[in-house]
């Protein structure tokens, strides 16, 4: 006598959507997330994965930051400037001077100026919401202790989005 496991319908679809985002060669929309500091050695690590993947023709999002954002984007703008959109959490001129002219080479650049006056780990968790909206799928470099980028990886966990999570620590 054959038996067969009762799984929930929901758990089956949301496992088969995981495996065909996997498998798919189509091109996405890839998110990248992460800590303001970078040790040195990682940022050529970063660089190249963001340029591999802009240069399969993948869109990449990302926010505007130094470190990880900053590396991104640096990559991308040498591929295809046309892949990259960058999302602010507050206008262009909160910006730190380093990242400025980076940004203003940016074609596809989003502010929020109206959160300005918010303090900055809320304009960006807002942000970092916005651009796990937008994604397919979410590549984060964090530290173990990086509560706002965590939580981030968590809830692009559970939307379904394919989230892979490094640490530097």
């Amino acid at each position: 006598m054959s038996r067969s496991l009762d799984l929930p319908s929901t758990g089956v679809d949301t496992l088969a959507q995981e495996l065909a985002k996997l498998q798919d060669n189509g091109k996405r929309r890839i998110a990248f997330l992460g800590s303001r500091h970078v040790p040195v050695v990682d940022i050529h690590l970063i660089e190249l994965i963001a340029r591999s993947l802009a240069e399969e023709g993948h869109s990449i999002l990302t926010s505007g930051s130094q470190g990880v954002n900053a590396a991104v984007i640096r990559a991308v703008l040498d591929i295809n400037p046309s892949l990259l959109t960058v999302l602010l959490p507050q206008s262009l001129d909160r910006q730190v001077p380093e990242i400025k002219d980076q940004l203003e080479r940016v074609i596809h650049l989003v502010e929020r100026s109206e959160n300005n006056e918010l303090p900055l780990p809320l304009a960006s968790s807002l942000c970092n919401q916005e651009i796990i909206n937008r994604c397919d799928q979410l590549i984060c470099f964090a530290f173990h202790d990086s509560e706002t980028l965590l939580n981030s990886c968590r809830c692009a966990e559970e939307m379904g989005k394919v989230v892979s999570l490094l640490f530097f620590d």
